[in-house]
């Protein structure tokens, strides 16, 4: 508890330094507030740009403010220009840890040091994130590589800060009334647990492998291999990309790249993610993109960083689809139908009530570019909805929600007049006729013939267990029943033995007394 509250003193203390109130504030009608502040505490020095003062108040409060911050840099249409700026440099200019730490950490996770290990080893690092750190080096064979290395006591720091977060999220619970709808502590739950996934970098490593597999035949994204014989927890060794950050537009342009190719790419390549794999990188900001200007794969993203991916099951990707397709034809009375269906919105919620509602919402948005569009008033005002009609948040996707404004932000800065609407509609379409239609039924079937192949030939003995499993809890009474038998046996025996002795002597009889009258007559005579 004593760490809880110190920590709550360093976020105070942080943004008191930083004139956070200030910037706060600003969009308030108070300026005799501000000024009273700004007397009391007279001491500190805000003079610096806002930007420059938000930035550097995420990066001295830990990782999770910077990762905070760097979904802030993609949202132009929330934030003013010279903030986004600004956070923008989060994304892989975070201050670096010392070089002697970094080949320590090598030096403890793969026993040898970065001399011995490499034919060569860059001392300063490339780029610095919130979780970890990388360096260039040469493999012995000459291969190039990046060296990923986890910062120094990461789990202590975002244990700390994840510790505020389910408090928060309790406290929100209890005194918001829709606290409990928002499932703030389950939401709070999920972050804990992918944050603390980061942690792991042989996670990382086996995410960034299953991703490259995935599109091992893509002409659309590359993905670099790694390489398991240097890999640990802390470290992780893998193939050096070379490409242009997706961020700088200008170099991107004087190297030939289609940029309105490039933003209906990235459209492809997260549907395709989403809806085909099940398994989409979660942490799609621009830091952790380039561009490859190689000629083999000209124009092709190049994904990095998967410390965070997210997974769907298959009813998942069943409902998000149905949703979609549904938004996109203006089937507003489907969505509203999904979402009781799925148990999302209560069952007694009234169908044309939900759908006027989320009519009301969409309409407005369709047929226009994306740079018209504001998504931060549409996500308001169905917030607004779903609180009206208690829909309930589902924490499974929360990292599906954040993944989304990040592509809504790479979007933005590619092709501001890329319709996103009709550039994700065929790839709906065509998952849904996949999954649906005669193809989905075959693929089903191929999936699913070697497993029934495999368990028709165990059906008899399958059958035996279940039968004996059935008698099995009656055992105990077995000998009892046993003898309840045999006797009722031989009661039935002793009534059928009377039954038989007593018919066949009147059987008997009758028969006797016929042969006497027919013949018994002549015979006295």
């Amino acid at each position: 508890m004593i760490l809880k509250f110190l920590r709550v003193l360093k976020i105070v203390r942080v943004a008191v330094r930083y004139g956070l109130d200030d910037i706060a504030m600003s969009g308030f009608d108070t300026p005799r507030i501000s000024k009273l502040i700004d007397t009391l505490i007279f001491w500190r020095d805000i003079s610096a740009p806002r930007g420059e003062r938000l930035r550097m108040a995420l990066e001295e409060l830990g990782p999770i403010f910077v990762k905070f911050g760097q979904v802030l840099s993609t949202r132009r249409d929330l934030l003013p220009g010279d903030m986004v700026d600004e956070l923008a440099r989060l994304q892989d200019r975070v201050p670096p840890f010392s070089s002697e730490l970094a080949i320590a950490q090598i030096e403890k996770s793969l026993k040898a040091h970065p001399d011995d290990l490499f034919a060569s080893f860059e001392r300063e690092p490339v780029a610095s994130a919130s979780i970890a750190q990388v360096h260039f080096a040469v493999l012995k064979d000459g291969k190039e590589v990046a060296v990923k290395v986890l910062r120094p006591g990461m789990k202590k720091s975002i244990d700390e800060d994840v510790a505020l977060m389910h408090i928060a999220a309790g406290l929100v619970e209890r005194l918001w009334a829709d606290g409990r709808r928002l499932k703030a502590r389950e939401v709070v739950g999920e972050f804990d647990k992918y944050l603390h996934d980061e942690l792991d970098l042989m996670r990382e490593a086996a995410n960034g492998s299953q991703l490259r597999r995935n599109f091992a035949d893509s002409d659309l994204l590359v993905v670099p291999e790694m390489y398991w014989d240097y890999c640990s927890p802390s470290v992780i060794v893998m193939e050096r990309m070379h490409g242009i950050p997706i961020s700088q537009l200008d170099r991107l342009r004087d190297a030939g790249v289609d940029l309105g190719k490039l933003s209906r790419d990235g459209v492809e390549i997260f549907f395709t993610q989403v809806f085909r794999d099940g398994f989409f990188h979660a942490d799609m900001h621009p830091g952790n993109i380039l561009v490859s200007v190689a000629p083999a794969t000209f124009g092709r993203y190049i994904a990095l960083d998967f410390g965070i991916v997210g997974t769907l099951n298959d009813f998942d990707k069943d409902y998000l689809s149905q949703n979609f397709l549904a938004f996109f034809q203006r089937d507003y009375k489907r969505v509203a139908e999904a979402h009781i269906e799925s148990g999302w919105a209560p069952k007694e919620t009234r169908v044309d009530e939900l759908e006027s509602a989320v009519r009301a919402c969409c309409e407005p948005i369709f047929d226009r570019p994306l740079k018209d569009i504001s998504f931060g008033q549409v996500l308001l005002r169905l917030f607004q909805t779903s609180r009206r009609f208690n829909v309930e948040v589902q924490p499974q996707l929360v990292l599906l929600q954040k993944t989304l404004l990040n592509v809504e932000g790479l979007g933005r800065q590619l092709d501001p007049d890329l319709d996103l609407w009709k550039t994700a509609k065929p790839h709906l379409e065509r998952w849904m006729s996949e999954q649906m239609g005669w193809r989905g039924l075959l693929q089903h079937l191929k999936i699913e013939v070697p497993r029934y192949s495999k368990l028709l030939p165990q059906l008899p003995r399958l059958a035996h267990q279940a039968m004996t499993h059935m008698i099995e809890p009656r055992a105990e009474h077995s000998s009892e029943l046993m003898l309840q038998l045999l006797a009722e046996q031989r009661k039935t025996n002793h009534f059928l033995g009377v039954v038989v002795y007593l018919g066949g002597g009147i059987a008997v009889g009758v028969l006797l007394t016929l042969l006497y009258l027919r013949f018994g007559h002549a015979i006295w005579w």
